[in-house]
């Protein structure tokens, strides 16, 4: 159990910092343009990631990279897209309410991903307590457009 909270933990610490970098890349964004912000936040990741490489915490190798399915090479597209995205919505609703329906997304779509072990994944049955939650969710979302 520890474990687990300690990944709900740098799960957490990742959603604050994705709200966080939203606000960046909206005001860079104001002041370059959307997608200029998204190629510059993108270049930047890039040398973030290429740092990484000096500092191996798991073991991997490029050599590999043909046995991944072709499809997980579409993340970096859909990082170009969530970046452009987030840097457009975010100045007209707001950090709070643009993350709120973000976050909303992303559960309602990880949900089928888990009931439906989509991408290799484990499957994970859908429950009705977890609608409940995805409603309630999209309600609060609904809420702070007041």
């Amino acid at each position: 159990m520890q474990v687990e909270a300690v990944f709900l933990l740098l799960a957490a610490v990742a959603g604050a910092t994705m709200a966080v970098q939203g606000a960046w890349n909206s005001a860079l964004g104001k002041v370059v343009g959307l997608a200029q912000a998204t190629l510059i936040v993108h270049l930047v990741g890039s040398l973030g990631a290429a740092l990484l490489l000096l500092f191996p915490l798991s073991a991997g190798s490029f050599a590999r990279l043909p046995q991944a399915p072709w499809y997980t090479l579409g993340g970096g597209f859909l990082g170009v897209l969530i970046i452009y995205l987030v840097v457009a919505s975010i100045p007209r609703l707001g950090v709070a309410l643009a993350t709120t329906a973000i976050v909303a997304g992303q559960v309602g779509v990880a949900m089928l991903i888990d009931h439906f072990g989509l991408f290799g994944l484990e499957r994970i049955p859908f429950s009705w307590l977890k609608l409940v939650g995805l409603a309630l969710l999209a309600a609060g979302a609904r809420l702070m457009l007041n």
